[in-house]
């Protein structure tokens, strides 16, 4: 049962991304219009979640140290989306998913130090195994293969990435869920409120329908994302939300018309396949 969290979200943030490529191909849709628009979005979004489970949520949920947890994890929010967007923007789909996953080496190595129930030797193998695939499907002509605008995003992503998972593990074994993606996204939302005032004319209606559609996706996926956490721990669920990028690949390919490539092709089997080996085994 707990499968359905990783694996849901794994599909619905496949069908957000693509869309969002979608999006920020539209004449006058930049990043900082997609980011600026999109949070306010969120926020709707999950209060209607949010009205409709109604889960805990309270002021003893601030006390402490998670109040300066939940500081930090909208600010790496914030960053992350600011950086993500504007090298989607430059680059192909399935360029951005498959560099995505490299933040989970070292996310697998923190957790496994930090929290003593993520230390399954098996499971950290089959995760840095299916990593270690993505660095070999971009090594080209002795080097690692990515353009400029892009390099950014790599960098940020293995430097901040285990940072902000740890932080989310810690916020959840006290939140729920939904109640701290509410929280998360209603303060980022508050903070780019002016670029979503600054840049929404600049959206036409086709463009803002798109915007509504791929923000419900990628809500319930960060929710999703969240249970899993909390029900497998982030290790497992790293791994199974591996196939994420394997689904934006195949949609990039069928439906953006990007070339298919042997190596991120066969580095995508190894991770399908270790995600199989770490549930049956």
């Amino acid at each position: 049962m707990s499968l359905i969290f990783p694996v849901g979200a794994a599909f619905l943030q496949a069908a957000s991304f693509t869309l969002d490529k979608v999006v920020l191909s539209l004449k006058k849709i930049t990043y900082r219009t997609y980011v600026g628009i999109s949070f306010p979005l969120m926020f709707i979004i999950t209060l209607i979640i949010f009205f409709i489970f109604k889960p805990p949520l309270n002021l003893s949920l601030f006390s402490g140290k998670f109040f300066y947890f939940i500081i930090a994890s909208v600010i790496l929010t914030i960053i992350t989306n600011l950086i993500f967007y504007k090298a989607l923007d430059a680059d192909k789909v399935s360029e951005m998913e498959i560099i995505s996953l490299l933040g989970s080496i070292p996310l697998i190595i923190f957790t496994s130090f930090i929290f003593a129930s993520e230390r399954n030797p098996l499971i950290i193998f089959l995760a840095l195994l299916s990593s270690v695939s993505v660095v070999w499907a971009h090594w080209k002509g002795h080097h690692f293969q990515i353009i400029k605008t892009t390099k950014l995003f790599l960098f940020w992503t293995l430097l901040v990435s285990p940072f902000g998972a740890i932080i989310t593990k810690s916020l959840l074994t006290v939140w729920n869920p939904i109640s701290l993606e509410l929280v998360r996204v209603g303060v980022v939302a508050l903070i780019l409120g002016p670029f979503f005032l600054r840049f929404e004319r600049k959206a036409s209606l086709k463009a803002f329908l798109l915007l509504i559609a791929t923000n419900i996706l990628t809500t319930i996926a960060w929710i999703l994302y969240f249970f899993s956490y909390q029900k497998i721990g982030i290790i497992q669920t790293v791994l199974i939300f591996s196939l994420q990028p394997l689904l934006v690949y195949f949609a990039s390919i069928f439906f953006l018309k990007e070339k298919l490539h042997w190596k991120k092709f066969v580095s995508f089997l190894i991770i399908l396949a270790s995600i199989v080996v770490a549930r049956v085994v």
